[in-house]
């Protein structure tokens, strides 16, 4: 969101809150065999390509709850139940019992369908009785409580983007549930924005994300092929924001100007007009699906392809160490000490997830774990209980000040309940679980591919036979994965490894028996039996990355590292359950590092909190010197120097850096000496 006042919120709010006057309409009714195939307890589990006339795709993301996490990713996934994830509506109002998605008069827009995007993979992938029943609260009020005309939710407001999130928790829940109710109440909800968009077309933030809509009328489209829908879905993107056309020569080079886009649209409209929405970061986002997901209905390799020149033009002009672009909270530069807001960082990873499925592209699978190991813990407190709004690669304090952010406001870096704004409190609790749901796909070729690398269980079906995976891994703290498949009885069928860009000789063996690792995707088609294992060791050396003004990043695998500044954590304000902190710096940050220093790597036990910068379960050790010149003004580290002169009077002085979310205050791109 927009840094408005409180009051202009409110009043931006109520705006949304007039509801239109509906039309009533009728519905043809859903035929049975439209009905997905299901197994005991309504789960769907055989995963579901697009068909004709839709474009087909490389990969195709398992159905909700085929996939459970194990491992540290299990005990990531606890910390967040036991955290703000698990916790929020007994404290928090916004999704507390008065919310309008529960049928109260409290908060109605967008925080209530956030929350469950998250709460919903989280509860059933850790099979949670308790988390199920908070779900189960707001699914039952929305899927009971549909408005005579189609429509659905609080009806105090008739906005289409609230219920574009809503939407998207519908189709996992029912793909977890098999639950009869949803697919009848899409089919009425989007039969009735088919006839009501011409007269009240998409507008702002809906206007911008229609993408994440089209999203759930194809899920629809898949499994009740109603030739509606397909006119829905050309109705959205004929209404919807043209991504593709904007980066196809894209104007944002430099740091958004803040008081110029004030200006333009007069005050703070301007955040709404199309010039702050076009810069703004979770819109880009969320973006960076668009074109792959409009190629599924266009069938335009040109369409599908798009994402890696939008990606490219981010990084060119905004791209940070961390796999992330700087949005604090529009496009700010590739100045490491520019944030990046943690709704972005979710956004964008589910948009790498559903890119990577349908593109095919390994590159993708890489910068999403690049930014899943790093950005997505980073802005949280070890223990899940507080998170920041904005985070910087080179953060040297958590406090009150208004630089160096585009347009957000003095809080924007704290930890704590819902710093600068809420929306971010609400929604990034779905990055770990989308993340763990990504792990694995199915392939068009009817097999099966490891896109991305944690510890978990895959159940699913291959050619109509039930297959077990299981993979243990420590990755990206280790670089070896095991894999042990189950089919219920011997069966032929490709299996894909995706092979990251930075391993450089990657071992691969099937029962012990070396195979090639081939750029991109290894692929292995033989006939399994069940009990047969698969090794990969992966190459990951410590990589020297340059960035804005020439600065030195490291990396080793997906890992990047950070100097880690000793933190002083002190309480701002008591928020229920948890704190707003801000973090101040208690030692020497300034250090330069010369681009040839040797560089030594030691492996330490992985602890309960995975990423925790207490217990680190990598570090890098080489030597730096301190640069005086370099300094920090408003809580904020100065942009890196592009000539950078060591103190002549102290000598060269060691160094330990440390996974880059395991240190709130860091330095992550060091001046380049020598």
């Amino acid at each position: 969101m927009p840094p408005l006042s409180p009051m202009s919120r409110r009043a931006f709010l109520q705006g949304m809150a007039c509801a239109a006057a509906m039309g009533t309409m009728t519905f043809r009714p859903l035929r049975a065999s439209a009905m997905p195939v299901s197994v005991a307890g309504g789960a769907q589990r055989a995963p579901l390509f697009p068909q004709a006339p839709l474009m087909q795709q490389a990969f195709a993301l398992l159905p909700a709850g085929s996939i459970k996490a194990t491992g540290w990713l299990r005990r990531q996934l606890e910390i967040q139940a036991g955290g703000l994830g698990g916790h929020l509506d007994e404290f928090w109002p916004i999704v507390g019992p008065d919310s309008g998605w529960l049928g109260g008069k409290g908060e109605s827009w967008e925080d209530g369908p956030y929350f469950l995007d998250g709460l919903v993979p989280l509860a059933w992938q850790l099979d949670s009785p308790a988390l199920k029943v908070k779900a189960m609260r707001f699914i039952d009020w929305t899927l009971e409580h549909p408005w005579e005309n189609g429509m659905f939710g609080p009806r105090s407001n008739d906005d289409w983007w609230p219920r574009m999130v809503m939407l998207k928790v519908l189709t996992q829940y029912h793909e977890l549930t098999g639950d009869a109710r949803v697919v009848p109440l899409m089919t009425r909800y989007f039969h009735h924005q088919l006839q009501a968009m011409p007269a009240r077309p998409l507008r702002d933030w809906g206007r911008m994300r229609w993408q994440d809509e089209v999203m759930s009328v194809l899920w629809l489209y898949q499994r009740t092929q109603d030739a509606k829908l397909l006119e829905l879905a050309h109705l959205l993107r004929k209404q919807g924001y043209d991504w593709q056309g904007m980066f196809a020569h894209f104007p944002f080079t430099v740091k958004t100007d803040a008081e110029a886009l004030r200006k333009q649209a007069g005050g703070e409209a301007a955040f709404m007009e199309d010039l702050g929405l076009q810069v703004h970061g979770v819109n880009n986002a969320q973006a960076l699906k668009a074109s792959p997901v409009w190629s599924t209905v266009s069938g335009s390799a040109a369409d599908r392809d798009a994402v890696h020149h939008q990606l490219q033009m981010l990084d060119t002009y905004h791209g940070l160490p961390n796999g992330m672009f700087s949005a604090d909270e529009h496009l700010a530069g590739r100045s490491p000490s520019q944030g990046t807001e943690l709704c972005t960082v979710v956004e964008t990873m589910y948009s790498l997830e559903v890119a990577l499925a349908i593109t095919g592209d390994p590159a993708l699978g890489d910068r999403l774990e690049r930014i899943a190991f790093n950005a997505l813990p980073a802005a949280l407190t070890d223990d899940m209980w507080a998170h920041q709004y904005n985070q910087q690669p080179n953060q040297v304090e958590s406090s009150l000040h208004r630089e160096p952010w585009t347009t957000d406001g003095p809080e924007s870096n704290l930890f704590g309940l819902e710093p600068n704004f809420r929306c971010c409190t609400a929604n990034f609790h779905q990055g770990w679980p989308k993340f763990a749901n990504s792990l694995w796909m199915a392939t068009a070729d009817q097999g099966l591919a490891a896109m991305s690398y944690a510890p978990c269980t895959v159940t699913t079906e291959v050619r109509g036979v039930p297959v077990q995976v299981e993979q243990a891994s420590d990755y990206p703290f280790r670089q070896g994965v095991s894999i042990t498949l189950k089919p219920q009885r011997a069966l032929r069928f490709p299996l894909r490894l995706r092979v990251p860009a930075w391993s450089q000789g990657t071992r691969i063996a099937v029962n012990g028996k070396p195979v090639d690792a081939t750029a991109g995707f290894t692929t292995i088609e033989r006939t399994w039996a069940p009990g047969d294992t698969v090794e990969v060791g992966f190459n990951a050396e410590v990589k020297a990355e340059r960035g804005y003004n020439g600065a030195l990043s490291f990396s080793r695998g997906a890992l990047v590292y950070a100097l880690p500044i000793k933190e002083n954590w002190l309480i701002w304000r008591k928020r229920g359950l948890t704190n707003d902190w801000q973090v101040y710096p208690g030692s020497r940050w300034n250090m330069g590092i010369r681009p040839d220093a040797a560089i030594a790597v030691s492996e330490h036990p992985i602890g309960d909190k995975p990423f925790a910068g207490a217990t680190p379960a990598v570090q890098l050790a080489l030597q730096g010197r301190y640069v005086p010149a370099w300094k920090a003004s408003d809580g904020s580290a100065d942009p890196v120097p592009a000539k950078a002169e060591a103190a002549a009077d102290e000598a060269e002085q060691p160094l330990v850096l440390v996974p880059y979310a395991g240190a709130k205050l860091r330095i992550a791109a060091f001046p380049a000496l020598g």
